[in-house]
């Protein structure tokens, strides 16, 4: 097993993505920390993979505070003796456009999301440097961080911003050995399960059955399980050259999603004043770029 003797935290993996990722994990032979905000949630996740013959422990907290965060360290090295692999997964929803959106629907997804993979990673690697471990950090970003989504402002500011901080602490601990990097899954959730467009994919996971390959190959969507695989391998010796890097999974497609580019650039003699740019500011920059996702018009067979 590529991860013998490695241990792991998994934010938010009492159900769902973060379960998925926690079990393989385990299956490549980590330990692993468990966490979730409900007892109940979390030891079920425990018994699954101890069941399976691994090695588990839960630490209920809601994931944002230092608090949390250091506890989940010292669980590990209390536990297991050492830590080697972290997960940020944990997250919460609170979608609503812009003009409805309220204080608190921001501040939470805000606080879960982007704060608690600040404050987990800076635990983490403050252990892992303090002990010259090598570790490994993978933190899951989103499509609507990449591209944007309608009722998704928290969410999506959230997202893209773990992904800049990925590339920051690429530079940072790179002298360390410790890798990190941006997940972006695609995957059949309790959120896309409420999605007509998904409603036949959804079917055909609820009756253990595959995916139409409309979905898995033409879309990249898929089941949890179809992104642990990306989890453990950024997680193994294997990837011990891949760090700063934004990679897409889901259903059969895997993806390298670009940094930030400039794709258009001209230039202008004095510089581009406001009447420069009302009359070459079309010419001077071609196409605009596209926001959102775009998803091809569902064949007729899985219209439902």
């Amino acid at each position: 097993m590529s991860l013998e003797g490695k241990v792991a935290i998994v934010t938010g993996s009492g159900r769902g993505l973060g379960l998925a990722y926690a079990q393989e994990l385990a299956r490549q032979g980590a330990s692993v920390v468990i966490n979730d905000v409900d007892d109940a949630t979390a030891d079920a996740a425990v018994k699954t993979i101890t069941d399976a013959g691994g090695s588990a422990v839960a630490v209920v907290a809601r994931v944002g505070p230092t608090e949390t965060a250091e506890q989940l360290v010292q669980t590990a090295v209390d536990t297991f003796g050492r830590l080697d692999i972290l997960v940020t997964n944990a997250g919460v929803l609170r979608d609503t456009v812009l003009w409805k959106m309220s204080d608190d629907d921001f501040d939470t997804v805000i606080d879960v999301h982007l704060r608690g993979t600040f404050t987990c990673v800076r635990a983490a690697a403050t252990y892992m440097r303090a002990n010259e471990i090598a570790g490994r950090i993978i933190c899951i970003g989103s499509p609507t961080g990449q591209r944007g989504n309608f009722g998704q402002t928290n969410y999506a500011a959230a997202k893209a911003g773990i992904v800049g901080m990925v590339r920051t602490w690429a530079l940072e601990l790179k002298k360390a050995g410790i890798t990190t990097n941006a997940v972006i899954p695609v995957a059949a959730t309790a959120m896309t399960a409420t999605v007509p467009y998904f409603a036949a994919a959804v079917e055909a996971e609820e009756k253990g059955e595959a995916m139409p390959a409309f979905f898995r190959h033409d879309l990249g969507f898929g089941t949890s399980d179809d992104v642990a695989g990306l989890i453990a391998f950024l997680a193994s010796d294997a990837a011990a050259g891949v760090s700063g890097q934004a990679i897409g999974i889901g259903g059969d497609r895997l993806q390298l999603w670009s940094h930030p580019e400039a794709v258009a650039t001209a230039y202008r003699e004095g510089g581009w004043t406001y009447d420069a740019l009302v009359e070459g500011f079309g010419d001077a920059v071609g196409d605009l770029q596209t926001v959102g996702e775009k998803f091809p018009p569902l064949p007729e067979d899985l219209q439902r």
